[in-house]
């Protein structure tokens, strides 16, 4: 288990990056939708998930509407893959006990 990643172990963070592992790129309210966490809570995870370096959140406008891009950085995406495979190694640990 101290193989975890602890930003990511989180269920709502762990929610977070497998949805923008998904896709390229992914607005704030796609996120919140699919996510169903709410805007604060969201907002909280994804400031905790970039000042690891795992998220990059960017903020334009769409015409005069503002919209907020999120996407995994190359460090979120290794950091997500280092933790499947540290939870496959220990899931598989397990079942063979």
């Amino acid at each position: 288990m101290t193989d975890l990643d602890r930003v990511i172990h989180e269920p709502a963070r762990l929610l977070i990056v497998a949805l923008l592992a998904g896709v390229k790129q992914a607005d704030f309210l796609w996120v919140l939708n699919q996510s169903e966490l709410t805007k604060g809570n969201l907002s909280s995870h994804l400031a905790k998930l970039e000042e690891a370096g795992y998220v990059e959140i960017e903020k334009t406008y769409k015409g005069k509407t503002p919209l907020t891009l999120l996407r995994l950085t190359r460090q979120g995406h290794a950091a997500f893959q280092g933790y499947r495979k540290s939870l496959t190694g220990l899931l598989g640990k397990s079942a063979h006990k």
